[in-house]
């Protein structure tokens, strides 16, 4: 089995991408998803609470997305110890995800920081979704009903398509123009790689 990264900017529409690879019967890891997850466990609520405050739950019990994202943004060291708290038990219960998914010809691991988390690492390709900034930015606003501002912002704290596409080993362009064409392509590759893989 091949172990796919599959990455990319804030509207860039990797979690779209990624519903094109499941729809062809890849099975999908959604890291971001499951870190949400984690946010909810006694033991994590605690640390979260011990380091950032009471305001970063709401009172609902989940995990107040827009005060972390500000904290996260603007504090480096904030961004690392979440990726402290919540990272070491993400690889966990994806490893555990992979043993029930090793029979299949390759996997995909979406996640919005693969590389800020070391993730990359553990995989055998990467693969980056990049778009044009302008069809980011609208994508964003129309998504989070927010203004061009904060989205430029966030945008300007996450790595660059350049740098991404520097690391990764396969990129994906969606600009809404040719993509299924694109995914289509890596998918025959992959499934390729991975009979050479059984074969050696």
């Amino acid at each position: 089995m091949i172990k796919v990264g599959l990455t990319g900017g804030i509207g860039s529409g990797k979690s779209y991408v990624a519903k094109i690879f499941s729809a062809l019967g890849i099975p999908i890891y959604n890291s971001d998803l499951e870190a949400k997850k984690l946010y909810l466990r006694d033991d994590v609520r605690k640390l979260m609470i011990l380091n950032f405050g009471n305001d970063v739950y709401l009172e609902s019990g989940y995990i107040n997305k827009n005060y972390l994202a500000n904290i996260i943004f603007n504090d480096k060291n904030a961004l690392h110890k979440v990726n402290s708290i919540i990272h070491p038990l993400v690889k966990k219960h994806f490893d555990k995800w992979l043993e029930e998914h090793k029979q299949v010809a390759y996997i995909i691991k979406e996640a919005a920081i693969l590389f800020e988390s070391g993730a990359f690492k553990f995989m055998d390709k990467n693969i980056v979704v990049t778009a044009p900034i302008k069809l980011r930015i609208e994508r964003v606003i129309k998504r989070d009903k927010t203004d061009k501002e904060t989205v430029l912002n966030k945008i300007n704290k996450q790595l660059s398509d350049e740098e991404l596409i520097k690391r990764c080993d396969l990129n994906i362009i969606n600009n809404e123009k040719v993509l299924l064409p694109q995914v289509l392509k890596i998918h025959k590759v992959l499934l390729q790689e991975s009979k050479k893989a059984i074969n050696t």
